[in-house]
């Protein structure tokens, strides 16, 4: 795990609430235990059409945002199961810190195992930060 004290990027703005892990890293990516090679699959379903081309309004689909390493999204971050795949997913493609209303338990306690930093804000303070995100 790469230790950080600052992360300095550009912002992608997913506000979507609820994403759950089977949202961030699908099951039929799960039959590794590398942490390595998943972020190709992070938000798959999302990210790609059913035969497996980019979907083109997806933002973690353009530049500059298919490069930020944070990501700013609605409330409930990571519920779901437990799979630990879903930070590894983030973590490889990228994504150091995510910043959202609240996360599952689970998952925000495996996003410090793994280095990621989540950091939980006021709606208010998160809206602030989606707006000044689109505005690159």
């Amino acid at each position: 795990m790469e230790k950080f004290a600052k992360v300095k990027s550009i912002a992608a703005d997913l506000q979507i609430s609820n994403i759950d892990t089977d949202m961030i890293i699908p099951k039929q990516f799960l039959k590794t235990i590398k942490r390595t090679g998943l972020g190709s699959a992070l938000f798959y379903e999302m990210r790609y059409d059913e035969k497996g081309n980019a979907i083109k309004s997806f933002i973690l689909n353009n530049a500059p945002f298919n490069k930020a390493k944070i990501l700013i999204s609605g409330k409930n971050f990571g519920c779901g199961s437990s799979r630990e795949h879903a930070p590894w997913a983030l973590l490889d493609f990228g994504i150091k810190c995510i910043i959202a209303e609240s996360f599952a338990d689970i998952f925000y306690n495996n996003c410090f195992k793994n280095g990621i930093l989540p950091i939980v804000l006021p709606e208010n303070q998160v809206k602030e930060l989606s707006e000044a995100a689109k505005k690159k």
